[in-house]
């Protein structure tokens, strides 16, 4: 009789243990969860196109063709970025570029930033440019400009070089095809030029200093 009682005691206790708990562990999933609050998500709701744009970069860009007067052109970069006013121009970064002219000569430049203008058929390089020709001349300045439909390079920065000749400092320097000649180019520097002419290391030009 006394076990009788003892085990209806527990079940009636039991019944109301059982669902208390139960209930006290609802409760505290509820209060450690996360809460949402929908004010947070409301920054992340707008969106900048012009910033998307800007931040969008293309890795490792090719561009190759061949001028009018047979020059092959050969522009790369590691990462070029559109223009957000005009996609068809582009500024790219750590710039390499070949000019093989149809004389069988040719000029590698290398530059750490560039733009390139679709449009205008224009290259603009800047920062440690680098040149060096086939036939010698190792030339650097700070910026050039290049078309891309046909050779022309020109700089309106100082630059200084190493040829055959000697070492050469000079305002200016450009590299275009011979007006009258048919597969010929010069190498011309400009706006007083300062030769330091070096006997053992002269060339067939004789100095000059002229063709690529």
């Amino acid at each position: 009789m006394v076990l009788d009682n003892l085990h209806s005691r527990l079940v009636a206790l039991l019944k109301v243990l059982l669902p208390l708990a139960a209930l006290a562990v609802l409760a505290t999933l509820f209060l450690f969860q996360q809460r949402i609050d929908p004010t947070r998500a409301i920054p992340y709701a707008t969106v900048d196109v012009e910033e998307i744009a800007r931040e969008a970069a293309i890795g490792g860009p090719t561009y190759a063709g061949v001028g009018e007067d047979g020059t092959a052109i050969t522009v790369a970069a590691e990462t070029a970025r559109p223009d957000p006013a005009d996609p068809r121009r582009m500024t790219a970064e750590a710039v390499r570029a070949a000019l093989e002219m149809a004389d069988g000569s040719r000029v590698d430049i290398r530059a750490a930033a560039g733009a390139v203008d679709g449009p205008g058929g224009r290259m603009e390089l800047s920062g440690g440019v680098e040149i060096r020709t086939s036939t010698g001349y190792r030339v650097t300045t700070e910026r050039l400009a290049a078309m891309l439909d046909r050779t022309h390079v020109a700089t309106d920065t100082a630059v200084a070089a190493e040829g055959p000749p000697g070492r050469i400092a000079a305002g200016s320097l450009e590299i275009v095809a011979e007006a009258g000649a048919r597969d010929r180019y010069l190498l011309v520097f400009g706006g007083g030029v300062k030769l330091l002419y070096d006997p053992g290391t002269a060339g067939q030009d004789g100095g000059k200093g002229r063709d690529p």
